[in-house]
């Protein structure tokens, strides 16, 4: 069975390398540094065992975890009433085209830059048209500051929500990529779709009204092309849940990536 299984893992690795494709991890570690909103209790792990049984060697932990922590995905039914619940959400709503609307440079002079149509449409002038039932991620450059509490919540008083600084969706932008474009995920580098002096939250009204769900807190985006690639978005399927930790992966070609570079030089 080990072998069996050993012989498969080198299949797949071999499967991705023919096919000359770079995988790129989307998430934050799940653990002790996990950023959550006030109000929210911690992450906090168990050791069950972990040890030598005199048989072989076994270890078993638990965990406790808030759903909205960390790189998690929001759900519809988080912010409107009898929408989608996590298990409810259909899987291929969770894979599809990634687009990366970098606002890196807006971001630099209004930490409270909110994504707006225009941007999309300055995306869409470089890339083409945002592709049906694409997943939208913020690119703000925000990921720099996790898991640095002050940083990542714009503010020395991280327990204080009311003086939260950081990037997010403009309402009329998200409503415009639901209505025209299809999209079925839009999400951030930050720790909400909604920028952090929001106190209505109206993006995530928005997403969940359209049962579109949301990604906070997805990293690494710097490493994903802004288009091109493909977003993998695999939260736990639990039942009822308004949201979860989520493992999310964007693969893309890596010669597109080489073509791009040689040009540039």
């Amino acid at each position: 069975m080990q072998l069996s299984l050993i012989a498969s893992i080198s299949l797949v690795c071999n499967f991705v390398e023919a096919l000359d494709v770079k995988v790129v991890d989307l998430s934050y570690e799940l653990g002790p540094e996990t950023l959550f909103f006030p109000g929210n209790p911690p992450f906090v792990s168990t050791i069950l065992h972990r040890g030598n049984t005199g048989a072989h060697w076994y270890e078993i932990n638990k965990f406790e975890t808030a759903e909205h922590g960390g790189t998690h995905i929001d759900a519809p039914s988080h912010f409107a009433e009898g929408k989608l619940r996590l298990h409810e959400i259909p899987m291929e709503k969770l894979i599809g085209p990634g687009v990366i609307i970098d606002v890196k440079d807006k971001v630099a002079g209004n930490s409270d830059y909110k994504v707006s149509i225009g941007d999309i449409m300055a995306w869409e002038l470089k890339h083409k048209k945002v592709p049906e039932c694409a997943i939208v991620i913020m690119n703000s450059g925000w990921g720099a500051n996790y898991p640095n509490k002050t940083l990542t919540f714009g503010t020395t008083t991280p327990e204080d929500q009311s003086t939260f600084h950081y990037p997010g969706w403009h309402k009329e932008a998200v409503d415009w990529l639901i209505k025209t474009r299809r999209v079925c995920v839009v999400g951030v580098d930050t720790p909400s779709t909604d920028p952090g002096d929001s106190t209505s939250f109206p993006v995530h009204q928005t997403l969940g009204a359209a049962n579109v769900p949301g990604l906070e807190n997805v990293a690494n985006l710097d490493s994903v092309p802004e288009s091109g690639s493909i977003i993998y978005v695999a939260p736990i399927k639990l039942k009822d849940g308004s949201g979860a930790p989520v493992r999310m992966f964007a693969t893309f070609p890596k010669s597109d990536i080489r073509t791009r570079y040689n040009q540039e030089l």
